[in-house]
């Protein structure tokens, strides 16, 4: 893998109540962000591009992009009546989203960035989370297409001049997701309708092609999400019903499906416990993904593409997993309505590196060369502890910073691939931290906290083949694949339930005896 010799530095977007501000990441001199080019620029929404070669800054109706080597203003727009606002993967090409009156307003405009000059548009009654952006694109912007009603149309995504070049009729069909990295295939959701059951299909995106090569069925699905992987050879399905009929969950039924473009896997993940599926992401790789689901206290799998448990995580109050850019570290988490529990992984060495807790987080991710994990606690989904957290790879706590009012952080994205080997690079901040312990009294706190706090765990055995509820051995096999005892992985809340569970046995047996004993 080809990396550069000077990785480019970190870089956090800040934005407050004030405005945002660009930070330099870490490592940072005297344990204190230093800020960039931009300090408190007074916006109401920003957004990199996937790429990270621009930022997207919003202010009512004004539309700002700067190229972030300088984050000097490239362009500005005038849209009134906005309503959104996206830039292409690269950059290259800016979207809105206006409110519209009449049929013959085109309310969906393409612009180019460098230019201002627009290059498409067209008309659209109403704009959901899942149909924006309306147009979409492959990762390296080679691929473009929309969907429209009972079909997808494709583009000539240098030269959208020519119009629609390609249609690929998909009768009944509500959601698409154009694979990224190639863009070779489409996947599309078309839900059920007069007893016909839901399917997502996969097309190749080409002229000639109509038929799908891969097609998967189900009845008792609302809606689905689609998760494809790095190399666009598989695809992820959640699939998710708004009733549960088994009445086991109030929040609905859900099942992960796995399809691939090669036509060798067609069906469920075969999951080890019963309950919803609460996250899933595919590593960097595209050759393996990481699961969570499973009623509370959850179960955390990585899977290959073929479906095989290659390692478990065990089982915590989690609803979030977080694979970071160079496959080689896991963040299991409870976020949302979950305590914020928190445990860092070593994929690659199968052992647990460090537990911490990060409550009330409203985002998480890991930095772009995959060693820091950040998350931010955030307005308006919370009023009050807005702050930021970065901790190391292992979970020991690097940087925290409170605010009166955060409304967002983020890394800014660059590929993973400019970054050196994560051994490496750990083995380099290591040392960094060395030095600042002789120096910093603070720092020495924070080397030493990374220190106690990533215990050296045995390494975790690949599972073992399963075994049903009532084996004899199922608490030992347990034991044996999560490093401990299956006690110590629950949470307060089950453990409280198991004990009612147990007196409600005592009870009912107690009952039983006295009665055949009146007998």
């Amino acid at each position: 893998m080809a990396t550069s010799q000077h990785p480019p530095p970190l870089q956090i977007l800040v934005r407050g109540s004030d405005g945002f501000s660009i930070w330099n990441g870490p490592p940072f001199i005297d344990n204190q962000p230093t800020i960039n080019k931009l300090d408190k620029v007074a916006c109401t929404s920003t957004k990199f591009s996937e790429d990270g070669s621009k930022l997207l800054v919003t202010k009512s109706e004004t539309l700002t992009i700067y190229e972030c080597r300088g984050f000097g203003e490239i362009k500005s727009f005038e849209v009134p009546n906005l309503l959104a606002a996206a830039l292409s993967p690269c950059g290259t090409y800016l979207q809105t989203f206006q409110k519209s009156s009449t049929p013959q307003e085109k309310n969906v405009v393409l612009w180019k960035v460098d230019t201002g000059g627009l290059v498409y548009s067209q008309f659209q009654k109403n704009m959901t989370k899942v149909s924006w952006p309306a147009i979409r694109f492959s990762s390296d912007e080679t691929v473009a297409c929309r969907m429209a009603t009972n079909e997808i149309q494709f583009f000539d995504a240098k030269d959208f001049s020519k119009g629609v070049i390609h249609r690929l009729r998909v009768p009944g069909v509500t959601a698409i997701e154009l694979s990224r990295t190639p863009g070779t295939h489409i996947a599309a959701f078309v839900p059920e309708s007069k007893g016909v059951p839901a399917s997502v299909q996969i097309f190749a995106c080409g002229d000639s092609q109509t038929q799908p090569i891969a097609r998967r069925s189900f009845f008792r699905c609302s809606t689905v999400q689609l998760n494809w992987n790095n190399g666009s050879t598989g695809l992820l399905i959640v699939v998710q019903a708004d009733v549960d009929k088994t009445n086991q969950s109030y929040y609905g039924e859900t099942k992960l499906n796995y399809l691939t473009t090669d036509g060798v896997h067609e069906g469920l993940v075969p999951l080890r416990k019963e309950g919803p599926v609460h996250d899933v992401q595919w590593s960097q790789s595209g050759s393996e993904f990481a699961v969570v689901y499973g009623f509370m206290p959850a179960r955390a799998t990585v899977f290959d593409k073929k479906c095989k448990p290659l390692l478990e995580l065990g089982e915590g109050p989690y609803n979030t997993v977080r694979w970071n850019p160079k496959g080689k570290f896991l963040c299991l988490a409870g976020f949302g309505n979950l305590p914020g529990d928190m445990a860092f992984w070593d994929y690659k060495e199968k052992k647990q590196l460090g537990r911490t807790k990060a409550e009330c987080s409203v985002t998480s991710e890991w930095s772009p060369d995959g060693q820091f994990f950040m998350t931010a606690t955030t307005a308006p989904r919370l009023q009050v502890d807005n702050g930021i957290k970065i901790f190391h790879y292992n979970g020991a706590l690097y940087f925290k910073k409170m605010f009166d009012k955060l409304f967002q952080a983020d890394w800014k994205p660059e590929s993973s691939d400019k970054f050196g080997e994560i051994d490496l690079l750990v083995k380099s901040v290591e040392s960094l931290n060395v030095d600042q312990k002789k120096t910093q009294g603070q720092g020495s706190k924070v080397s030493q906290t990374s220190q106690k706090t990533a215990p050296s765990n045995p390494p975790v055995q690949k599972p073992a083949a399963y075994r049903p509820p009532h084996a004899k051995n199922a608490a030992a096999i347990q034991a044996e694949l999560l490093g401990e005892g299956p006690k110590e992985t629950l949470s307060k809340n089950a453990m409280r339930n198991k004990k009612k569970r147990e007196k409600q046995k005592e009870k009912k047996a107690g009952e039983a005896a006295s009665s055949a004993n009146d007998v």
